[in-house]
Order: structure tokens, then C-alpha cells, then sequence
């Protein structure tokens, strides 16, 4: 007992939220639970492996932190020092536009949590800017809070009371990422200005959130108006021997002994691992994109129709799984790749290594900020909401512009802004 009480305490001194412990903690568990996939793999006939990519991707996310720290850099000004006391100011006017956008779209009957269909069908550019108003939010109260001289209780309650009243609003547009990104980017910081969160604690908290959002995406998929085209659960119409209908026949008995509850608590993880496998196995046969992916975040913003690069993955995995007489993901929705994934099918093993390498370097390089100017500065929620959303995007990929550009706004915020270097502890 005293030996386990002693280990436990060890265990509860890690700085859990650091750039060596909380995304590649979250990458492994992420991809751990996927191997609980009751027979989902043999359904879709998975035959390439997906360990040697996760693998490459730890050790160069490793490489990148660890040559950061060890240097102790951090992002420059870039000469741009002088437009630090407008950052909260520009803030608060995303904010306002943000906010403008959400009402519109609500008032033009955007609740995308009544249907998938009405999710897809969401106005795009009102949809593209209402995000700022739970950004701008975000950034204003975990920025309010870590000025608190004296953060207590009560005052935790209302910020958390604020948070809880901004995710209930994009609650009911139905999507699941901006809410993962407020609660996670609030619970670190909560971890540095408020009271450190315990690592035992932290996994108790992440099994009731991860239990959570996968009943909200089951609840989703259960309420969809089956009669709307869009929400046809008709699998693809292909020719199969007969054994090859015998064996998908048999799989999904064995799939459907599972009770449908249980399969949609790793059901992204489960799910994820089936397209990074399929994408490994059309790079194959196929080759690599080459960059497609990619330049397909930035074409969405062109004139004219353009495919979202979750669509192309969509085109790129839904082939396969069809010959086999699965679809991946039902047409016409989109796939999210994770973040290997989306690497691994533009560029292989290469493109990979480099991605989570940058990674590694961008997230120690605002750490090392933090621990220079204190925890009571714009650096620690800069850090917070960064790496939530890198960890975020190991699941979803990084393909949403609007993420891309939060996040080069927040970095550059995180370089001009000057600090009294309080170098407090935690």
C-alpha cells in the first residue's frame, strides 16, 4: 500500500499539460483504444499497419521538443513588438464579428444539432466566421483569468459558468471540435492559475469526457431523419463472390454481438485507424498526393465550387472500402483523416517525420516562452489553446482554414505581446 501510494504520488508531480507529456500521452491512448475494435477491422478487411507511422510520428515530435528545450528558444517578435498592446483590442473585434455571424446564422434557422443534414448544410462563410465568437471568447476569459491576482473559487466558478454558457452555444450547431477545444484549453489553464490537476485525476476526467462526446456523436447518428437521402445507411451496391459475402456476412455478426453503445465509445478511434490504414494502402497503389490535401485548405476559400480536402480523403478511402462492400464514410460526407493521415497521404513516412517534427518545435518554442515570462502572461493561454488544437487535430487532421489561421494569429499574439516576466510557480 505504502509502495503504491508512493508511486501515485510520482505519478501526480508530472506536469501532465507539458509539451512531453499531453499530446503524445493523448496520441498513444488515442490509438491504444483503437485496438479494441471488436471485429470492426475484419468488417473492412484492414490489412496495412499503422504502428510504423505512429511510431516515426512520436519519435520525431520528440526530437523537435526536446531540441527546442534544450536551446531554449522561443518565437521572436519579428520586429512587431510596438503592436502588442493592440492584440486584446483586435481580439474583442473578432469577438464582436463572430458574434454578429452566430446570430445570423442562428436566426436563419442554423441549429445543426437537430440533423446531420442541417450540420452540412450550414451557411458556409457565416458558419467559417461565427468560430471567432467562441475563439475570441476564449481567449478574453482564460487571458481575464490568468491576470486574477487571487483566483478564487467563486471567481472559477463564474468563468467556468461563462465557458459552460459559450459551448452550450455551439452545442447547437452540432459540432463537437470547437467544444473539445474550449473545455480542454480551460482545464489547463484552470491547471496553472487555479489548482494543478492531478494526473489521476486528469484520467478520470478524460474517461467521463471521452464517454461523453461519444454518446453525443451516437445520439447524433440515432436521431437522423432517415427519410433525407443524405442520411441513407444503404450500403454500397457491388458484386461480391460468395465468399467474400460469407466472410462480410460473418463479420458483421460478429460486430452486431457488441451492444451499438459500447462500439460508439471508441467508435472515432476505431474509426480513425481504418482510414489511416486505407490511406497507407491507396498510397500503395496509387501513389501519394503530392500536396493535394494540403493546397485544398486554401482553395476552399476560392470562387467557384471546390472540394474540401476531407472530401477528397473521403474519394480517396471510400473506393477501396467499397470493393469490399463497406463504405467508410456514407456519401456525401466527408472524412477526417487524422493528423498522420492527412500527412501520410500527401507526402509518406517523409512528409510525416517533417509535420510532427514542426510540431515538437512550435509547441516547445511557446512553452519555453511561458517558463521565461511566468504563467501570468498571454504566453500560457497562447500555449494552451495551441496545443489543444494540435492534439485535437491528431484525430480530426489540420484542415479546417479557419484553425490554421487561429492559430497563426494566437503565435504571432504570443510573440509581440510584452510581459513583466513574473516568473511564478505552479
Amino acid at each position: 500500500m505504502k509502495i503504491l501510494k508512493e508511486t501515485l504520488a510520482k505519478v501526480n508531480r508530472i506536469d501532465m499539460f507539458s509539451p512531453y507529456f499531453f499530446l503524445p500521452f493523448i496520441l498513444v491512448l488515442y490509438f491504444f483504444t483503437s485496438l479494441f475494435d471488436f471485429h470492426r477491422y475484419e468488417q473492412f478487411k484492414i490489412s496495412e499497419s499503422i504502428w510504423p507511422a505512429v511510431i516515426l510520428a512520436l519519435i520525431c515530435y520528440y526530437i523537435g521538443v526536446y531540441i527546442i528545450d534544450k536551446l531554449q528558444w522561443t518565437i521572436p517578435s519579428f520586429g512587431l513588438s510596438l503592436f502588442g498592446k493592440y492584440v486584446i483590442y483586435f481580439v474583442v473585434l473578432l469577438t464582436s464579428l463572430g458574434l454578429a455571424c452566430y446570430l445570423m446564422m442562428i436566426f436563419g434557422g442554423g441549429l445543426g444539432i437537430s440533423d446531420e443534414s442541417n450540420r452540412r448544410n450550414l451557411d458556409p462563410k457565416l458558419n467559417f466566421f461565427s468560430q471567432l465568437l467562441w475563439f475570441g471568447i476564449l481567449l478574453l476569459l482564460s487571458y481575464k483569468m490568468i491576470l486574477e491576482e487571487k483566483m478564487t473559487w467563486k471567481k472559477a466558478f463564474v468563468y467556468g459558468s461563462i465557458f459552460a454558457t459559450v459551448m452550450f452555444l455551439f452545442l447547437l450547431m452540432g459540432y463537437r471540435t470547437p467544444l473539445i477545444i474550449m473545455l480542454f484549453t480551460g482545464i489547463i489553464i484552470f491547471h496553472y492559475v487555479v489548482k494543478r490537476v492531478k494526473l489521476t485525476w486528469f484520467l478520470s476526467i478524460l474517461l467521463v469526457i471521452a464517454v461523453v462526446f461519444s454518446m453525443f456523436g451516437f445520439i447524433r447518428v440515432l436521431t437522423e431523419d432517415l427519410t433525407k437521402e443524405s442520411n441513407s445507411r444503404d450500403q454500397p451496391d457491388v458484386e461480391l463472390t460468395v465468399e467474400e459475402k460469407e466472410k462480410l456476412l460473418t463479420a458483421e455478426q460478429k460486430v452486431n454481438l457488441t451492444p451499438k453503445w459500447i462500439l460508439a465509445i471508441n467508435q472515432e478511434s476505431v474509426t480513425g485507424h481504418i482510414v489511416l490504414s486505407t490511406i497507407i494502402e491507396y498510397t500503395q497503389k496509387e501513389d501519394y498526393l503530392k500536396g493535394e490535401i494540403h493546397r485544398g485548405i486554401f482553395n476552399t476559400i476560392l470562387p467557384g465550387e471546390q472540394i474540401s480536402p476531407r472530401m477528397k480523403v473521403s474519394e480517396v478511402v471510400n473506393p477501396i472500402s467499397v470493393e469490399k462492400g463497406k463504405w467508410i464514410t456514407r456519401p456525401p460526407r466527408t472524412t477526417t483523416p487524422t493528423f498522420i493521415g492527412q500527412l501520410f497521404l500527401d507526402g509518406g513516412y517523409l512528409l510525416v517525420a517533417v509535420g510532427f517534427l514542426l510540431y515538437g518545435v512550435l509547441i516547445s518554442l511557446i512553452y519555453n516562452k511561458v517558463k521565461q515570462a511566468g504563467i501570468r502572461s498571454f504566453h500560457a493561454v497562447a500555449y494552451a489553446f495551441v496545443i489543444t488544437v494540435f492534439t485535437v487535430s491528431m484525430h480530426t487532421g489540420l484542415l479546417d482554414l479557419i484553425f490554421i489561421l487561429m492559430l497563426g494569429f494566437v503565435i504571432v499574439a504570443s510573440s509581440v505581446i510584452k510581459t513583466d516576466k513574473k516568473n511564478l510557480q505552479y
